[in-house]
């Protein structure tokens, strides 16, 4: 584009580095903006951490350039990103450690650099990876409350009480029922949130049918049905049908019944755990929800459109930059997905349809835009963003050459 005429790379490189020095200012600035301009809520606070991979030739002794296993099982240099969001999905902040730092070890941190935000009662929301109890004991310790998702096939507790627990509903949505549960008395008492989606059940129940209806066909393919087979071993290391399967006695493959009839137990359920005895199961709903929504925004990091690694850099501050770059894309993404009530694909098809074409003549070299259609015109609007002129970058053949 005709703006980005005689701009060098190392000006970019400097761009990061002023943002690097001003990143907590310009972080709190741009988000309370947003939250005005749109007249946002700030009192939850949803966290999550993901890695992200770079590029050195060794590590450091201190720092944030460590090599590390990610999550997908690769070794590599790489740091921790830590991200806090909105319910909305709106980062607030983000902050980038070193591989080997813990979640309980990022809580003060974050609870300190957070403290002066006055973000409301700053509930502190966080998917099961974050729930054990050392982490809460730190989180309670650190934010005071907490809304935490649970494990439920591998916390006794909840598998054999509050699953069970007899109770009705409260109904907030067709898609979306919630109930109360308390397990204990004094200091020892918990409390649970039981959510259910008769939606995602009925999804749950019909891909589990078509599991089981696969693996009867498999079986009776097969006389001989010893687990040592190799047709065997593939369907027991296999994800998505081993959870349905069990050898007898004998050493012959089946198909399990009491595994099948358990994981009906968990179909559209979801479990949150809190010491705030004052959030009703409407804001507890909510976090439901914006668990779901800090899940997709990390994977909208992950994603190509705000590609976040790996990241060719090897100053630790520009890693650092890098990083908070692509969360203030993730911002934009998500201010456009509320302005316009649509996804951030459906956006993005839409504005890829706005172009320009260089053009030439024997005296000079111009951008004309091409005729935009009613719907990238209706985006921009939604957007409050004017159409660009339809002739950009007019410049005379030798000034074009000069800048070149």
């Amino acid at each position: 584009m005709p703006s980005c005429d005689g701009l060098d790379l190392d000006q970019m490189y400097e761009a990061m580095d002023v943002l690097y020095y001003n990143a907590a200012d310009v972080e709190r600035t741009v988000f309370f903006h947003t939250a005005d301009l749109l007249n946002l809520q700030v009192d939850l606070i949803f966290y999550d951490t993901i890695t992200a991979s770079f590029s050195i030739d060794q590590e450091d002794e201190e720092g944030p350039r460590r090599f590390g296993r990610a999550k997908e099982g690769n070794w590599g240099p790489q740091v921790v990103v830590a991200l806090a969001v909105t319910h909305e999905g709106l980062p607030v902040r983000c902050w980038v450690f070193p591989d080997n730092t813990t979640y309980v070890d990022t809580v003060e941190r974050v609870r300190k650099d957070l403290r002066g935000w006055k973000l409301g009662r700053s509930l502190f929301v966080a998917d099961a990876g974050m729930n054990s109890e050392k982490n809460q004991k730190e989180l309670g310790r650190a934010f005071g409350k907490y809304l935490l998702a649970s494990r439920m096939a591998s916390v006794a507790e909840i598998r054999d009480s509050v699953l069970s627990k007899r109770g009705r509903y409260t109904v907030f949505t067709d898609n979306l029922q919630a109930k109360e549960v308390i397990i204990g008395d004094g200091e020892c008492r918990k409390r649970y949130i039981l959510f259910y989606n008769p939606k995602e059940a009925h999804r749950q129940q019909k891909h589990r049918s078509m599991a089981v209806e696969v693996l009867e066909k498999e079986l009776a393919r097969h006389p001989d049905k010893k687990a040592t087979a190799q047709w065997a071993i593939e369907l027991l290391a296999s994800k998505r049908y081993k959870r349905y399967l069990s050898i007898s006695k004998s050493g012959q493959i089946q198909i399990d019944q009491g595994k099948i009839r358990k994981a009906e137990k968990y179909d559209g359920k979801w479990v949150l755990e809190t010491n705030d005895d004052t959030i009703c199961l409407e804001d507890a709903a909510c976090g439901y929800k914006g668990l779901m929504i800090i899940e997709r925004c990390f994977r909208s990091l992950k994603r190509t459109q705000i590609k976040m690694s790996p990241m060719y850099h090897w100053l630790p501050r520009r890693i650092e930059t890098h990083v908070r770059i692509c969360v203030l894309a993730l911002l934009i993404e998500r201010v456009a997905e509320l302005a316009c009530s649509k996804p951030w694909p459906q956006i993005r098809t839409i504005l890829d349809g706005l172009q320009v074409s260089e053009f030439q003549t024997p005296t000079h070299r111009f951008f004309k835009l091409n005729e935009a259609t009613a719907p990238i015109r209706d985006t921009l609007k939604l957007l409050g963003i004017p159409l660009p002129a339809g002739v950009l970058g007019l410049r005379s053949l030798s000034e074009s050459q000069s800048i070149l």
